[in-house]
């Protein structure tokens, strides 16, 4: 049986992936500093640990037996929204950047196979919304429009380089806006499609929501299953350095919030107000990915169908305990 260790297993994706091993047949140990908040994780062990600290990353990576890890996944950060990217750059650039020192390091030191380390569309440049899709080779001359990924570009290459040295095989993933159920949809940490959608759930027919900026932003926004089934497929192959995984079916802000009002089955009108927009849109290229047979199966339609419902439920249910 294959052991596998997951960091950031209490977070949206971290805990998914736990499940996706698990199904697989794995043996898998779940690390964060907090339990998965929505459902029990289902790690066959879990440990709260604090990643910034190197001795809390060597405890991690040893599996039962002081054996190492076949697979390591590398998900734990400290991110958030576009509110919370803008906002809290220091301790993004901080916390993160101690994560993936330690965690490479002790990965690496102690045999592990191979290694996974989630980055993100955002160490690519701003772009315009019809300019042409960019390849993983450009985003060099790096210029990401943000903090956060200028510090996932920097963890790539600390990944890149521990791999050559340690003979570790290393899988770089840069991930488009993901989104699902029992992901955060409160408190300032939420991404754009949890956010809106807990909006329009909050709002009557009819009503009004506010959105930063004019809502011309594009994004291309991929459901959590599709990035799952990215992640397996890439850490199994033999794709090195950076590759895309996201849906490439790109829409404005405005255009999200039509898209949940009409699973929502309400009218909502927008109202623009002054915040953090970030890039005009990223254009990226799929090619890398699908050459190892991943396609996207769920529209933007399709996984807000299946997320929305969820933070109503939450919505609800907050309403109810007050």
């Amino acid at each position: 049986m294959n052991k596998a260790l997951v960091c950031g297993a209490g977070g949206f994706i971290g805990s998914h992936l736990v499940k996706k091993l698990k199904n697989d047949g794995y043996w898998v140990r779940g690390v964060d500093l907090k339990y998965p908040e929505f459902s029990e994780s289902a790690a066959d062990e879990f440990l709260v640990l604090d990643l910034r600290e190197q001795g809390n990353c060597e405890q991690a990576v040893l599996a039962p037996g002081e054996e190492p890890f076949d697979e390591v996944y590398q998900l734990a950060a400290d991110m958030g929204g576009m509110g919370f990217i803008h906002s809290a750059e220091c301790e993004i650039m901080r916390n993160s950047c101690l994560i993936n020192v330690h965690m490479t390091h002790a990965s690496a030191k102690s045999g592990t196979k191979r290694y996974f380390f989630s980055s993100s569309a955002c160490v690519y440049r701003d772009m315009e919304p019809d300019e042409p899709e960019l390849s993983e080779e450009e985003a060099y001359p790096a210029f990401p429009d943000n903090e956060y990924g200028w510090e996932k570009l920097y963890s790539e290459r600390i990944a890149m380089a521990y791999g050559r040295r340690y003979g570790m095989v290393v899988r770089l993933a840069r991930f488009q806006n993901t989104y699902g159920p029992e992901g955060t949809w409160q408190g300032g940490r939420e991404k754009a499609p949890a956010a809106l959608s807990r909006k329009i759930a909050e709002a009557e027919e009819g009503g009004v929501i506010e959105i930063w900026g004019d809502g011309s932003a594009m994004r291309a926004y991929t459901f959590i299953d599709d990035l799952l089934d990215g992640i397996i497929r890439l850490m199994h192959s033999d794709l090195e350095d950076g590759v895309n995984i996201g849906r490439q079916e790109y829409v404005s802000v405005n255009e999200l919030v039509q898209t949940i009002a009409g699973v929502a089955g309400k009218t909502i009108h927008i109202k623009h107000i002054e915040g953090p927009v970030g890039v005009k849109a990223r254009n990226f290229t799929a090619d890398r990915i699908a050459a190892i047979g991943w396609s996207s199966k769920f529209s933007l339609r399709d996984g807000i169908s299946q997320t929305y419902p969820w933070v109503k439920s939450q919505v609800e249910q907050t309403r109810r305990s007050e």
